[in-house]
C-alpha cells in the first residue's frame, strides 16, 4: 500500500504542473491575441474549405491568409452537420446550439433605425430551448460597446436577447466605410458559398456537390466580397475569418484565420482542442470578446484562439497541410462503418468456429493464432498513424493495408519470441504493446488517436484530445491483463503482497493518465476503471467481492472523478477541460441536460449492427463455456484459469470495467464491445497453449520447452 501511495504522489506531481502550465498557456494566449480595447471583425463565410483558397482563384482570401495566423475549423456544433444558422447561433451563445427543424440559412432581419431585429427571435428561448442566445450580444452592451452586423447570420451572432443589432445592413455593398468605425465588434456575413445548395430556405440532407465551374463562380463572389470588407476596415481592426458552417450532408473541417499583429506562417488553435491548428466554433465567441476585452459570460465553452509557436513553412504549405487533414479525416469517416462491420463479422466467426473445432479437440494451433490476430487489429489502428497515409494518393488503400501491416508486425512479435511457447506469452506482448502505445500516446498529446479509426476526428468533433471511449476500453483492458500477467509471476513464487500491489499501483497510474485533465480527460474512463482495478486486486489477493464492494467501487470512481473535475474547475474557465466545465454546469443547473443527451446517445449504441454483435457474441461464448466448458471449449478456458487464476481475476476486472463504461460513456456499448474483442481472444490463446502444454508443466512449472504437446494439438 505505501508502493502504491508513492506511486499516486509522483504521478501528480508529474501531471498537475502540466494543468497549471495549460493554465498558464491561457494568459499567455490572451496576452498574444489582442489588446484590452482592440476592434474586432468575424468575416465568417459558410462552406469555405482550405482545398478552395488557391492564389489565382481567390486572391483576397489568399493574401488575408500569407498575413493570418491560420488552422482548421471544426465547426460540430449539435447534430453530425451544422447549418448555417447553427454555425451563427453558436456563435451567439458561446456554446454549441442548434435551432432544431429548419434549421438552414439565418432568418432575414428587420430593419429600424440604423439597426435591425431578428423576428420571433423569442422562439429560440422558448420553443428551441436555446437560452443562451444572444449571450455575445448582451455582453457587447453590457461592456457599453455597439454591435454592427452585415447580412442576416452577423445578425444572429450579435443580436442581444431580444434580437437587436444596433447597426445592420443587408450585404457590404450597402455600408459606408465611416460606419464600420462606430462600433468595436462587426460581423460580416459571406453565404454565396451556401446559397447555391440551398432550397426553400433549407440545405439538402444529402450532398448536391456544385460542378466544378459553379463552385468557382461562388468562390470569386465570396472572395469579391470579402475583399470588399478587407479593403475598407479601420486599421486597428483584428480580423477573424471562420468558415461557420457544412454546406451540405457531409461534415468537414472548415477554414480559421486570424490577422492580428505579427502572426502570419503560424498555426492557430485553442485550449479547448489541445491543438495548435484546430478550433471550435464557441472559441470564436470567446475570441471576439478577449479582443476587445469585454468580459466573458460564465457559461461560454470556448477559449481565446492561440497562435502557435510552430512555423507553417509558408502559406501554401500550410494551405496543403490543413487540407490533407480534412482528407485524414473524410477518410476515417468511410473507413469507419466497414472497418467495424468486418471486426464484427471477423469477431463472431471466431467464435462459432472455435465454438465447433474445440469440441472436437481439433485447430488448437490454428485457433491460439487467429486469436492473437484479432487481438492484434486494434492497436495497429493507431500504430499505422506514425505513418503520413493521408498524403497518398488512394489514402482509404493505403490506410487499410497500414492497419493490415502494422497488425502483421504485432502477431510477428508476439509470436515469434521464445515468449510464445508460454500460455501468457502472446497475451503478454499483445496488451504491452496496447499499454505502452497508447500510454505513450497520452503523454505525448494524442497524436495517435486523432484520424484513427479506433480513435476520432476533428471532422467528426466528439472529442479532440485526450482519451477516447474506444481507446479507454483497449487501454483499461490492456492495463488489468498485464498487471495479470506480472502479478502471475509474483504469486508462483508466493509474493501475494507484491502481486496486489502491482496491479494496483499500475491500474492507478493508468487511471489518472487517462483520466487528468489536459492529458486523458477522460470523465467515464475514471469511473470504470476504479471498480475494475480493485475487483482484479482483490482476487488477486485471494478476497472474496460481493455486490455491496462492488457498489462501493462505482461509488469510489464517482468520487474520484468527481475530485479531479473539481481540482479542474478551480483553474480559469478558458483552460479548463470538459471535465471542469460539468462541474460548473452542476452548479449552474444545467448537468441534467448534458447527462440525459449522454444516456441518450448511450442508448442508440445499444441498436448498433457493428457493435452489438461482438458483445453478444462474445458474452455468450463466454458464459456457456464458464457454465459448461468441457463441452463448449474442451477445457480450454478451465486450463487458462488453472494455469493462471490471476487471468481469471484480470479477465473478471476487465469485464467489470467494460459493463461500467458501457452505462457511464455516450459510446456505450462501444466500451464493452472492444474490451471483450481484446480480452477474450487473447485469454482463450492462453488456454489453448496451457491444454497443448498439459499437466505436467502446470504442475511442475517447467520450461514449455521440454513439455510435449497433447494428442489433440493440431
Amino acid at each position: 500500500m505505501k508502493r502504491t501511495l508513492v506511486a499516486f504522489a509522483l504521478i501528480l506531481g508529474v501531471l498537475w504542473p502540466g494543468a497549471t502550465q495549460a493554465a498558464t498557456q491561457v494568459s499567455t494566449a490572451q496576452a498574444s491575441t489582442g489588446r484590452a480595447d482592440g476592434r474586432v471583425v468575424l468575416i465568417g463565410v459558410p462552406g469555405l474549405q482550405w482545398s478552395d483558397i488557391t492564389p489565382t482563384g481567390t486572391p483576397n482570401l489568399w493574401q488575408l491568409a500569407r498575413d493570418s495566423a491560420v488552422g482548421s475549423l471544426s465547426v460540430r456544433a449539435v447534430g453530425r452537420v451544422t447549418c448555417p444558422y447553427d454555425g451563427w447561433l453558436t456563435v451567439s451563445a458561446g456554446v454549441r446550439s442548434a435551432v432544431g427543424y429548419g434549421c438552414g440559412l439565418p432568418p432575414q432581419p428587420e430593419p429600424g433605425g440604423d439597426g435591425a431585429v431578428i423576428p420571433g427571435y423569442d422562439y429560440l428561448h422558448r420553443t428551441a430551448g436555446q437560452r443562451n442566445a444572444g449571450a455575445l450580444g448582451e455582453a457587447v452592451h453590457a461592456a457599453g460597446q455597439c454591435t454592427l452586423a452585415i447580412g442576416p447570420g452577423a445578425a444572429l451572432a450579435l443580436a442581444d436577447r431580444s434580437g437587436r443589432v444596433d447597426v445592420y445592413a443587408p450585404s457590404p455593398a450597402q455600408i459606408r466605410a465611416d460606419v464600420l468605425s462606430r462600433c468595436r465588434v462587426i460581423a460580416v456575413d459571406v453565404d454565396d458559398l451556401i446559397r447555391p445548395y440551398v432550397t426553400g430556405g433549407r440545405l439538402p440532407s444529402a450532398e448536391e456537390p456544385l460542378t466544378p465551374q459553379q463552385r468557382a463562380a461562388a468562390l470569386r463572389l465570396a472572395d469579391a466580397k470579402a475583399g470588399a470588407v478587407l479593403s475598407v476596415l479601420p486599421a486597428d481592426a483584428s480580423v477573424l475569418l471562420a468558415g461557420l458552417s457544412d454546406h451540405g450532408g457531409t461534415p468537414h473541417l472548415r477554414v480559421a484565420m486570424m490577422r492580428h499583429g505579427n502572426v502570419s506562417d503560424r498555426f492557430l488553435g485553442a485550449d479547448t482542442t489541445h491543438r495548435e491548428d484546430v478550433t471550435i466554433l464557441p472559441d470564436i465567441t470567446a475570441t471576439m470578446l478577449s479582443l476587445t476585452g469585454i468580459p466573458m459570460p460564465p457559461h461560454v465553452v470556448g477559449a481565446p484562439w492561440r497562435v502557435s509557436e510552430t512555423r507553417t513553412g509558408g502559406v501554401e504549405a500550410a494551405r496543403d497541410a490543413l487540407a490533407d487533414a480534412d482528407v485524414a479525416g473524410q477518410t476515417v469517416r468511410r473507413i469507419g462503418g466497414v472497418f467495424f462491420t468486418t471486426v464484427a463479422v471477423l469477431q463472431v466467426v471466431f467464435y462459432l468456429a472455435a465454438f465447433l473445432l474445440l469440441r472436437r479437440g481439433r485447430g488448437l494451433s490454428g485457433i491460439r493464432v487467429a486469436a492473437v490476430a484479432l487481438a492484434s487489429v486494434p492497436v495497429s489502428t493507431y500504430l499505422v498513424n506514425l505513418a503520413p497515409w493521408h498524403r497518398a494518393e488512394a489514402p482509404l488503400a493505403v490506410l487499410a493495408g497500414g492497419i493490415a501491416g502494422c497488425a502483421l508486425l504485432v502477431i510477428a512479435l508476439a509470436l515469434g519470441g521464445p515468449w510464445r511457447r508460454r500460455p501468457l506469452g502472446p497475451l503478454a506482448v499483445v496488451t504491452a504493446v496496447t499499454a505502452a502505445v497508447l500510454g505513450g500516446d497520452l503523454l505525448s498529446g494524442t497524436p495517435l488517436q486523432l484520424n484513427s479509426v479506433m480513435g476520432y476526428t476533428a471532422v467528426v468533433g466528439a472529442r479532440y484530445h485526450g482519451l477516447g471511449n474506444i481507446p479507454f476500453a483497449l487501454f483499461a483492458t490492456s492495463v488489468l491483463l498485464l498487471s495479470a500477467v506480472i502479478a502471475h509471476r509474483l504469486l508462483r513464487e508466493g509474493r501475494t503482497r507484491p502481486a496486489v500491489a502491482v496491479v494496483a499501483t499500475l491500474g492507478v497510474l493508468a487511471m489518472l493518465l487517462g483520466g487528468w485533465p489536459g492529458v486523458g480527460s477522460d470523465f467515464g474512463g475514471v469511473i470504470a476503471f476504479v471498480p475494475g482495478i480493485a475487483v482484479t486486486a482483490l482476487l488477486i489477493a485471494g478476497s472474496r467481492v460481493s455486490v455491496v464492494k462492488l457498489g462501493a467501487f462505482c461509488v469510489a470512481g464517482g468520487v474520484t472523478v468527481m475530485t479531479i473535475a473539481y481540482l479542474d474547475y478551480l483553474r480559469p474557465l478558458s483552460s479548463q477541460s470538459h471535465l471542469g466545465r460539468f462541474v460548473g454546469q452542476v452548479f449552474s443547473g444545467e448537468a441534467l441536460e448534458v447527462i440525459g443527451r449522454k444516456f441518450d446517445a448511450m442508448l442508440g449504441t445499444l441498436l448498433s449492427p457493428n457493435l452489438m454483435p461482438i458483445v453478444i457474441a462474445a458474452a455468450a461464448f463466454l458464459v456457456y463455456t464458464l457454465l459448461r466448458p468441457e463441452q463448449a471449449t474442451a477445457g480450454v478456458l478451465p486450463a487458462a484459469f488453472a494455469h493462471s487464476p490471476a487471468l481469471r481475476a484480470g479477465l473478471i476486472g476487465t469485464l467489470i470495467s467494460g459493463v461500467v463504461g458501457m452505462l457511464v460513456n455516450d459510446s456505450g456499448a462501444a466500451v464493452l464491445s472492444m474490451a471483450l474483442a481484446l480480452a477474450v481472444p487473447l485469454t482463450l490463446s492462453a488456454g489453448v497453449r496451457a491444454l497443448q502444454l498439459g499437466p505436467r508443466y502446470e504442475a511442475a512449472g517447467q520450461d514449455p520447452a521440454s513439455s510435449s504437446l497433447v494428442s489433440r494439438s493440431s
